[in-house]
């Protein structure tokens, strides 16, 4: 039975297996009152690091003992071996924490390139295809601003993936203000892949990366945002007009 020592919080480091992409205050804070209150009811789990430690799991207790100035914390000291400390840290932080789906994905990535889990296990334990452990660990070439609004929950997995696969930067961060302003489906976010392509030589278009399995019939008239609305409108019903940046959002917040 593993052993509870107290241990000055000096002495403890949170070292690098926490799954989480990062821990604020307010992520804390209803815990840090409970612990300045009545303590650390559930030990954190750490391993020694020559004379200090480090913390395995059991993250968001060590910062908000922290933050409640607590001097000594109770922990459960485990010198597994990495591999075995990267399962533990995986479920523990998984399986408790609410992870936005890049910080799943860099979860699921981490733990398959140490050696920790091997696809087939992490598919059985979140009961999914081996498929899906794949493109998990895809996920994370996506372009990094695609990333960034799928961190922030301003758009969905699947009408980002559409969006990924735009190459050119600033036409992508064009689509991705718009999707984040307006919200957008898959659908929507797969007719602006299909415009984007129908502007491209027909060697690129041929050439280009099929849609994922499953995904939405795009329509057979490509369409694109409206620069004014940002409504989506079959491309022949659009003009081509040249316009700067500053006149669109003047047009934008004449209309607001």
């Amino acid at each position: 039975m593993d052993k509870i020592c107290e241990i000055p919080i000096e002495k403890i480091n949170t070292g690098e297996h926490s799954v989480r992409a990062e821990i604020t205050t307010e992520d804390v804070n209803g815990l840090t009152s409970s612990i300045a209150r009545i303590g650390i009811v559930c030990p954190i789990v750490v391993q020694e690091d020559g004379d200090n430690y480090l913390v395995v799991f059991g993250h968001r207790r060590f910062r908000a003992a922290g933050l409640a100035n607590l001097k000594v914390i109770p922990c459960i000291i485990r010198n597994d071996s990495v591999s075995q400390i990267k399962e533990i840290s995986f479920a523990e932080n998984f399986f408790r924490a609410n992870l936005s789906p890049v910080e799943q994905a860099a979860a699921v990535k981490d733990v398959l390139e140490t050696g920790a889990m091997t696809v087939e296990q992490v598919a059985a334990g979140f009961y999914r295809s081996e498929h899906w452990v794949l493109r998990q660990v895809a996920l994370l070439d996506w372009p990094a601003d695609v990333l960034a609004a799928v961190h922030a929950g301003s758009m969905s997995v699947a009408a980002a993936g559409n969006l990924a696969l735009v190459e050119e930067d600033t036409y992508r961060s064009f689509l991705i203000r718009n999707a984040v302003e307006s919200g957008i489906t898959a659908r929507v976010s797969a007719a602006w892949l299909q415009a984007w392509r129908s502007m491209a030589s027909p060697e690129e278009a041929i050439t280009s990366e099929p849609a994922a399995p499953g995904t939405a019939d795009m329509p057979a008239v490509p369409q694109a945002p409206c620069i004014c609305c940002a409504e989506i409108k079959r491309t022949d019903s659009l003009s081509s007009v040249l316009v700067c940046g500053n006149c669109i959002n003047a047009f934008r917040n004449a209309g607001a």
